[in-house]
């Protein structure tokens, strides 16, 4: 368990933390010396039951807010100090406000320096401690005496945190991508780059190649730290240092992350929930410059809330945040905004889509499916939007999943995945109706224009599913094809069995043009030479051949060259008996020449349309067979004028 110290400057928070571990986290000269702590300080306290408490002590000055809010990210439990003598002070005020919009729901107040006041000054504060705390996350958090001093309470404390630690649900969660926030950096010799934070999600080990981010610098997990001591593994929930190999330490720092290159998404626009402190004297404008403290980043954006809105004090409203540098963000995070001279807080929130797109506005319809406490909830209504489809990178990245957890959840939700280059999810219902639209534009457009050869599949795509990207549209008609629902031609799809030769016309040429084309077997002539011996018109019976190859009755195999499929079936049979015959499949062109007796160009022509459809393979100056022939052409016995003869091995010539 993670816990963070908070309150005013010089309520004791350093020295609490010295009574409870005999750490004392004042490190830098300047702190031990003026009393205060300026930065980050860190402790350890083993427990006896093998557990252990990470302590994160926070500077208590307001100068030093921005330290402050580093600290706090990440965190399980609140240890609020107020000075009994001082009782609650602006900055005791502040720090809560900060632990109230991050949404810290566990903690304990330690009233300190109660050696200095009696027991009514302590009641005192005690009742404003009630007021303060109520109504926030916080409220109803014990609120015990103690004194550093005397040692009085403390042992009540101590009770309090352990008991705190048994009930502490552990942070880590299957199915996420490791996230670890950078809140130092620094080098050692003999070791190079460390860097100390807490690990957000996921789990690293040694030897894992992650990225900071959101430089982008690969990097590789050399070793693991925990408590001064090395660890095998870290997990969410865990404080820890981390040894990288592959970066200066120049080049990493406090704002950055070590993270998994899935989640590796720095952005300059954020769709947010803002949350502006009721204390605040006016509403926050449209376009207000403001620090951006998102876990230990401190960056400068503006708001752009729509329609040129505000948020008035105590409210809550959705808004965007376009901000000046990268930032590297999750659904989820919990973020503070300060005042642009950074003096004081405004709000805080969480962030919605950490990839907000520049160009356009997300519907309320998307942003209210990304405002789930799960990615389960949020595509289930994803889903539902009409019209929507869901990029699967895009919200993988957003709620940091791996593909095993996010392949099942899509299954749950009744989506449906299509795409290659880039995948996308559509309800199953969604797809039905589409691909019944498609069906139904087919059967209409045959109907309206029968000697079309079909739709263009980029038209079809902009009248029926313009909102899918064409590789996902691409991807629903190549499982329509597969189930032989329609047919693709590039660039047309069209229904099976539709041709557009069905007229008297061209069923008159096709009666005289087949037998001729069966008869002459493998060699059947060019366009040209068809034309003669059917005596047909050359151009009209080109224009017929490609029309009809529309069918799948005829196939172009080369220029003006066209064959009848079962012919085409018939020397595949073939090819695949050649196969079977030479050494480890591999057959040359001239064996397949010799085995089907025609000449070398026209095998040649022959298995480069195999080779085109997939029935063959070209390896060199031989071939193999790649795929079954039959569910492409159709079956056929092979018609061989020679046995296939075997490739010679290369060996010297007899004289």
């Amino acid at each position: 368990m993670i816990v963070a110290t908070a309150g005013h400057i010089d309520h004791g928070k350093t020295l609490l933390v010295k009574t409870l571990t005999g750490v004392d986290m004042d490190r830098l000269p300047e702190e031990r010396a003026r009393g205060i702590s300026i930065n980050l300080g860190f402790a350890y306290w083993p427990l006896p039951d093998g557990g252990l408490i990470g302590f994160v002590d926070v500077p208590g000055h307001e100068r030093f807010v921005h330290n402050m809010l580093a600290g706090v990210c990440g965190i399980d439990f609140a240890l609020l100090a107020v000075a009994a003598d001082d009782g609650v002070m602006p900055q005791t005020v502040e720090h809560l406000q900060i632990l109230n919009l991050l949404g810290i729901r566990h903690g304990v107040v330690a009233i300190t320096k109660t050696d200095r006041v009696d027991s009514a000054r302590v009641a005192e504060v005690k009742s404003e401690l009630h007021r303060q705390l109520a109504g926030s996350a916080l409220s109803g958090i014990p609120l015990l005496p103690v004194s550093a001093v005397t040692g009085a309470g403390i042992e009540t404390l101590r009770r309090s945190l352990v008991g705190a630690t048994r009930r502490h649900a552990a942070r880590y969660r299957d199915g996420q991508h490791f996230r670890f926030a950078i809140d130092r950096a620094f080098t050692v010799a003999g070791s190079g780059t460390i860097v100390t934070g807490t690990v957000f999600n996921g789990e690293v080990r040694p030897e894992d190649r992650l990225l900071v981010s959101p430089v982008g610098v690969p990097v590789r997990v050399r070793g693991i730290h925990i408590h001064g001591s090395k660890a095998g593994r870290a997990q969410a929930g865990d404080r820890c240092a981390l040894n990288l190999a592959g970066i200066d330490v120049g080049a990493v720092a406090r704002g950055n992350w070590v993270l998994h290159e899935a989640i590796h998404a720095p952005s300059l626009r954020m769709d947010v929930r803002i949350t502006l402190l009721e204390t605040e004297r006016a509403a926050l404008a449209h376009w207000t410059p403001v620090h951006l403290h998102l876990a230990t980043s401190d960056v400068m954006a503006r708001v752009a809330i729509r329609g040129s809105s505000v948020i008035a004090p105590g409210a809550s409203a959705r808004a965007q945040l376009v901000i000046e540098a990268p930032v590297a963000a999750l659904n989820g995070d919990r973020f503070i905004l300060r005042d642009r001279s950074a003096s004081r807080t405004l709000g805080g929130g969480k962030v919605i889509d950490p990839l907000a797109p520049t160009r356009r506005r997300a519907s309320d319809a998307w942003l209210d499916a990304l405002e789930h406490d799960t990615p389960d909830a949020a595509i289930a209504d994803l889903l539902k939007i009409p019209d929507q489809s869901v990029e699967c990178a895009h919200f993988e990245t957003v709620f940091n999943l791996t593909a095993a957890r996010a392949g099942p959840m899509y299954e749950s939700s009744g989506a449906l995945i299509l795409g290659r280059a880039r995948r996308v999810a559509i309800a199953r219902e969604s797809a039905n109706a589409l691909r019944e639209n498609i069906l139904g534009r087919l059967a209409e457009f045959h109907g309206m224009q029968p000697q079309a050869p079909g739709i263009e599949i980029a038209t079809l795509h902009k009248e029926l599913a313009r909102s899918l990207s064409a590789d996902a549209f691409g991807s629903l008609l190549r499982d329509l094809a597969e189930s032989s629902a329609l047919e693709i031609a590039d660039p047309i799809a069209r229904l099976p069995g539709h041709d557009v030769t069905s007229n008297a016309a061209d069923e008159a040429m096709w009666r005289l043009v087949l037998p001729e084309m069966l008869q002459t077997g493998f060699v059947t002539p060019m366009i040209a030479g068809l034309a003669r011996s059917v005596r047909l018109n050359e151009t009209k019976l080109r224009d017929f051949l490609h029309r009809k190859s529309s069918t799948g009755e005829v196939m172009r195999v080369a220029d003006d060259l066209f064959y009848p499929k079962v012919t085409l079936a018939t020397l595949a049979a073939n090819a695949a008996v050649v196969a079977r015959s030479a050494s480890r499949g591999l057959f040359s062109a001239a064996q397949y020449r010799d085995a089907t007796g025609i000449g070398r160009t026209r095998a040649i022509k022959i298995l480069e349309f195999f080779d085109s459809i997939g029935i063959t393979q070209r390896i060199g100056d031989t071939r193999k067979m790649h795929k079954n022939f039959v569910p492409i052409l159709g079956a056929a016995k092979p018609a061989l004028v020679a046995a296939p003869v075997p490739a010679r091995k290369a060996g010297r010539r007899k004289s």
